[in-house]
């Protein structure tokens, strides 16, 4: 599949990926911070295209393949995170809502009017960003172990998680799976050789630590959700796993109180992480919540 169109209009090119028809529903996946499309599993996008779907995974701005905004600056990570959790104010070079519209300018690009939209982590925040700008260009929203943006403290042992990527590979690939340990619910254990062999393959496609600090400050800056949620009007399921170090699962309880006739499907022992384990639960879930909505 092409970059999609860099133009003077839209300066951001979009690495993506797809799979199944095209004339199936579309169901568009939203990666989380400093994530690429490879983190969609290319085996989860075959299951979820084998019933009856099409599916399109990519890259967010400023990591992968998409574009790199290194015109703009690059905000320390740690004082971004510590403002945060303090509520000083803090700046970025761009929010959520405009990666919102990067994902919608996609869909145009790709001829799609509507789709199912699934985001996870920074990309269910992304999502929500969707529903409350776009709603019309959604056909359903999934939002996975994602919050409303309200402030929250992460466990000690997920901060980690905002540590900038190392730009030494093997140094890149260790903090990479100590990170997924940390994230890790006890029931679902790292598969560590499947999880180093991705982190390798991101590592070559594109790392970018300056990309990761912009991302980041993204989603401290852009504030709560709660209140435009209550808002949205489009079909929501949130997923969440009840053993979440990064993003409690208040946040997820929250955001599917917020949403009008939300469903909640909480998956027992799953941390901040989509393991094979729990293909089958997400899929499951993600497979019912967009069957019937055209």
């Amino acid at each position: 599949m092409p970059l999609m169109a860099r133009t003077p209009a839209n300066p951001i090119a979009i690495e993506h990926e797809t799979f199944g028809e095209p004339t199936a529903p579309p169901v568009l996946l939203i990666m989380g911070l400093g994530g690429q499309l490879i983190h969609w599993d290319e085996a989860f996008c075959r299951l979820v295209a084998e019933r009856g779907r099409y599916v399109i995974r990519f890259d967010n701005r400023d990591v992968g393949l998409s574009t790199k905004l290194d015109d703009l600056p690059a905000p320390d990570t740690r004082q971004a995170v510590l403002a945060r959790l303090e509520g000083r104010s803090l700046s970025a070079p761009y929010t959520l809502d405009d990666m919102a519209d990067d994902a919608v300018r996609l869909l145009d690009w790709l001829g799609i009017g509507k789709a199912h939209v699934v985001g996870t982590s920074m990309g269910g925040m992304i999502a929500q960003c969707m529903a409350i700008r776009h709603p019309t260009r959604l056909l359903s929203l999934t939002s996975i172990m994602a919050d409303a943006g309200e402030p929250g403290v992460p466990s000690p042992d997920a901060m980690i998680a905002f540590e900038p990527p190392a730009t030494e590979r093997e140094t890149y690939v260790t903090q990479i799976l100590k990170t997924l340990r940390g994230l890790c619910g006890p029931r679902f254990p790292l598969e560590e050789p499947g999880a180093r062999q991705v982190a390798l393959s991101a590592f070559t496609r594109g790392v970018h630590p300056a990309g990761f600090a912009r991302q980041l400050a993204a989603i401290m800056v852009s504030g709560s959700r709660k209140e435009a949620l209550r808002s949205v009007p489009v079909p929501t399921l949130v997923i969440h796993g009840d053993a979440d170090p990064l993003v409690p699962l208040a946040g997820g309880v929250e955001t599917a109180q917020a949403i009008p006739n939300a469903k909640l499907h909480i998956i027992q022992g799953m941390g901040h992480e989509l393991p094979p384990g729990a293909w089958p639960d997400i899929i499951e879930a993600i497979g019912r919540h967009t069957e019937g909505t055209v």
